[in-house]
Formats: C-alpha cells, sequence, structure tokens
C-alpha cells in the first residue's frame, strides 16, 4: 500500500507536475545508427555504476524535509540544506543529481527569490542538475514561473510519496542520460587511434610504425616498457585502428587484482562457486568478446593462471570457476610488461610456452629520457589540458622550465610529466609557467632567466635551441670531447647526441 506524506487521508492523486524535459524522447545513436531509447540506455547505466543518484532537498520545513528523506531514501543518496546559503555549498561541494527545492525559503520567505537564485545555479552545473520545485496549490503561476527560471518540474503539497519518487527518478535518469551524453561528445572530441600518442621522436615514431602494421590484423601483441611510458594508451590506439574498434576494449590491471580474486575476475564464476558468489558473474574475456582483452602487467599472474591463460589462447574457450560449459571466445589479446619477460622466463618466474604465445609481435615504448625532443611538446599538450580540466587560459612556459623539464630524467616517465603539469597549472597564478612550484629535486637541475642570456626578441624556439647548445658544448667540455661520456651526463642515447650536433650545426 503506498504510504503518504504529511495528508494520510485517502485522495485523488495531487501530483501536479511539469516537466521541461521529456526524458522518453531523450535518444542516443548506436554505432549501426538504431537508437537506443534512454529508459534501456540509463537502466544499463544504472546497472553498469550500482551506484544510488544523489538528491539534495532544500526545505526550511524540518518536519516537511524529513518526510522526503524518509521517502527517498532507500532508492537515493540524500543531502539537505535549510538555506539558500547551504544549499549553494552543497551543490559546489557534493556531485548533486536532482535537487528538490522549495521556493520560499529564509530568510525572505514572502518571495521566491531565494528559491529561484538554487534553481539558476543547479542549472549552470555541467551537466545541468534538475530541479523539482516544492508548491501548494494555490501558487500554480509561481511554479510555472520556476520552470520558466529552468526547474524540470514541480509537485504540490499535500504529495504523495509513489508520485515524489516517480519525478525524482526520471529527473535523475535526464541528469545521467545528459552526463553519459557529455562523456560521449567529450570520448569523440578528443584524439583517437595513434593521434593519443604525443611526440615525433624517432624512437616513438618506430614503434608507431609497427603498432599501424600490426593493427589491422588480430595478430597478439606484447608491449614493453618502463611505468608510465603509455603502454595502455599504445593497446587503446591499436584497437581503435583496429577492425575490432567497434567492439569493446576491455583493460585488466593484473597487479591490482588480488591473487585469490583474479581467475574469477579473468574467466568469470557460476553461482556458488565459492563463499560470496551469490549468482553467475562474466569474466573480462567474455567481456571483450568480438573486441580487444588488454591485460596490463601480466607478468604478475600466478603460475596456475598462466597455464590457464596459454590454454585459452591455444583454443580460445574456457569455463568459468564452478561451471562445466565450455564458453568460446573470438577476441584479440594485447599484454604488457614493465618486466623483461624473456629474462624472467630464464629465471623461471614466467612460463616460457605463454610467453612465446604472447611474444608475437613485440613493441617497446620507450623511456621519455631517450625521447627528449617530445618533452616541450608533451608538457604544452598537458599543461593545456590540464587549464581546460580547471577553467583557466592556456599557459605559457617560460624557457627555464623547458630547461629543468629536458634536464631531468623522468623515471615515472609520461604519467609523471602528466601530474606534473598539472601540479604547476593549478599552483601558478600568473599566464606563464615557470620553475617556481618544480620540486627540490627539478630544481636543482633549473637553469635561471639569469643564465639564459638570449636577445630580449628571441622566440621560444630559438631560445629553446640555444640552450640545448651551451648543454650540449658544456657536456662535451666536462667529458674532454668524449662524445659517449657527454650522452650518458646529459642522459640521452649517443645516436641522438650525434643527430642534435648536426642539427644545431655544432663543430665539435
Amino acid at each position: 500500500m503506498s504510504r503518504k506524506l504529511i495528508d494520510p487521508s485517502p485522495q485523488r492523486p495531487s501530483l501536479r507536475s511539469l516537466t521541461a524535459i521529456d526524458a522518453a524522447r531523450i535518444a542516443v545513436q548506436r554505432p549501426g545508427g538504431r537508437a537506443v531509447p534512454s529508459h534501456e540506455l540509463v537502466e544499463r547505466m544504472e546497472t553498469q555504476t550500482g551506484e544510488k543518484a544523489t538528491v539534495l532537498i532544500v526545505e526550511d520545513d524540518r518536519a516537511l524535509r524529513s518526510g522526503l528523506r524518509w521517502a527517498l531514501a532507500d532508492d537515493y543518496a540524500v543531502l539537505e540544506a535549510e538555506t539558500r546559503r547551504e544549499a549553494l555549498e552543497q551543490l559546489q561541494r557534493e556531485e548533486v543529481d536532482v535537487v528538490i527545492c522549495d521556493l520560499h525559503l529564509p530568510p525572505v520567505t514572502e518571495s521566491i527569490q531565494e528559491g529561484l537564485i538554487i534553481v539558476e545555479a543547479a542549472k549552470q552545473k555541467r551537466p545541468p542538475v534538475p530541479t523539482v520545485v516544492i508548491t501548494g496549490s494555490a501558487d500554480k503561476q509561481v511554479a510555472l514561473e520556476a520552470v520558466r527560471h529552468g526547474a524540470y518540474g514541480f509537485f504540490e503539497k499535500p504529495f504523495n510519496e509513489d508520485e515524489v519518487l516517480h519525478i525524482v527518478r526520471q529527473a535523475a535518469r535526464v541528469r545521467r542520460l545528459e552526463a553519459e551524453n557529455l562523456r560521449l561528445r567529450s570520448k569523440l572530441s578528443g584524439q583517437r587511434g595513434f593521434g593519443r600518442l604525443i611526440g615525433s621522436s624517432p624512437a616513438l615514431e618506430e614503434v608507431i610504425r609497427q603498432a599501424r602494421a600490426v593493427a589491422s590484423t588480430d595478430a597478439t601483441v606484447l608491449i614493453c616498457g618502463e611505468s608510465g611510458t603509455g603502454k595502455e594508451l599504445l593497446a587503446c590506439a591499436i584497437h581503435e585502428e583496429s577492425p575490432r574498434a567497434g567492439g569493446p576494449f576491455i583493460a585488466v590491471n593484473c597487479a591490482a587484482l588480488p591473487e585469490t580474486l583474479i581467475e574469477s575476475e579473468l574467466f568469470g564464476h557460476e553461482k556458488g562457486a565459492f563463499t560470496g558468489a551469490t549468482q553467475a558473474k562474466k569474466g573480462r574475456f567474455e567481456l571483450a568478446n568480438g573486441g580487444t582483452l588488454f591485460l596490463d602487467e601480466i607478468g604478475e599472474l600466478s603460475p596456475a593462471v598462466q597455464v590457464k591463460l596459454l590454454r585459452v589462447l591455444q583454443e580460445r574457450s574456457f569455463e568459468r570457476l564452478g561451471g562445466t560449459r565450455t564458453i568460446e571466445v573470438d577476441i584479440r589479446l594485447i599484454a604488457a610488461s614493465n618486466r623483461d619477460l624473456e629474462q624472467e622466463t630464464e629465471k623461471g618466474a614466467f612460463r616460457q610456452d605463454l610467453f612465446y604465445r604472447l611474444n608475437v609481435v613485440p613493441l617497446t615504448l620507450p623511456p621519455l629520457r631517450e625521447r627528449r625532443e617530445d618533452i616541450p611538446v608533451l608538457a604544452a599538450f598537458f599543461a593545456n589540458k590540464a587549464a581546460r580540466k580547471h577553467g583557466f587560459q592556456p599557459p605559457e612556459l617560460a624557457p627555464e622550465l623547458l630547461a629543468a623539464l629536458q634536464a631531468y630524467d623522468w623515471p615515472g616517465n609520461v604519467r609523471e610529466m602528466e601530474n606534473l603539469m598539472e601540479r604547476l597549472v593549478v599552483l601558478t597564478r600568473g599566464a606563464t609557467l615557470g620553475i617556481e612550484y618544480l620540486p627540490q629535486k627539478m630544481k636543482s637541475t633549473a637553469l635561471t632567466v639569469e643564465q639564459i642570456t638570449e636577445p630580449p626578441d628571441a622566440t621560444l624556439e630559438e631560445a629553446v635551441q640555444n640552450l640545448k647548445k651551451r648543454m650540449l658544448l658544456r657536456a662535451l667540455e666536462a667529458e674532454g670531447g668524449n662524445r659517449g661520456a657527454a650522452a650518458k651526463r646529459l642522459g640521452i642515447s649517443r645516436s641522438y647526441l650525434h643527430r642534435l650536433i648536426n642539427e644545431l650545426g655544432l663543430s665539435v
């Protein structure tokens, strides 16, 4: 039986709702062109995320606020506020999906301005947060005014709990649809395929050339490289440039999964397979069917899982844990490791037969210290990315900052650089990023502005070129002209040193 709020007496449903957006008419196109109905998309999203939507109740009547909280708490995470100020703080601090708001709020309860300010603030969020306003039966014109200001809808007091749940559910679905559409648009507007890999150094270009050649096939790929070099990015690029691009790309970090769970995660399990297995679950192999499965840090797999993985690669079939039915899958496997798996097989830490199955097409991503010519463009790319993320204007990079970035060895590689550039963007208040907020270990290698004697009209490129010349000459002088030792001092390869000498026109 339906529970009544405020007015417990039986009566004709009193909800008077007027929605600004009809959720049932929003659809997203599938790759094949058929539209996915909004309710189907949202139900799929809700199943995938498993998270409750958050509702903010803004009401100065404590009893009414308590009744709404009681009605919504089973299905939603509920936040509360009594005033406009508290509501705006909650909107700023929390991820709110729906606002339920009384228009008459203190300190000016005789007007609706306090409530309208909340409606406007919720509308400015990205994506907008739907606001459902509370009104009395004599205030229909007031409610319509709120809708004109962007409110999603309204209901009258007294109200029925089921009707309130219905309009809140619809509003939450609209928000999730718009959030998903925003995410998809953002993803589609970004770089795809090998365009994700920033840089033009010969070392990176050679890897991309090989990756392009293998992308159009179904060959198994083994990507090696230090942590932070972009192994998952390369794997995703191969998938996006392959005939499987329309299928799923499923990534698994083998090092992040407990050994007791990894077999279930990869191959799935049947109901009752172990304690806590209350229902059957698909593994990552099944989820990747028709697409690409990326196994990162594959060297962390236990010997038992290595044996089962070898069988799957040979037969493209397996059984779930606790199951007897053979499941066949059509996948392309890309594996990655920051270890030398060939050395691991020699030590007996990794199965040799599995290594040969994985090592069909080996690709090795160079560390950042071996592609220093890419550092300026990478730094600019990550600085602009961080600026967009935090709502800032794209910054400029001071010459002394570029000098410090190129002199550093980058043990964390590209991932470390991305994090550093976001730090500089967030902390710097001016339009130019300098060395002020660099970690101390990087400041020790940085040249100050006074040490860079460039003409006042020099371009950034000219300043960087002159800086490279000085650093090369200093290293060669310190090592008595020994090019191998100078390259080691600078943290670059000998071949790159020779190329720089030629490019910069140095007679040494």
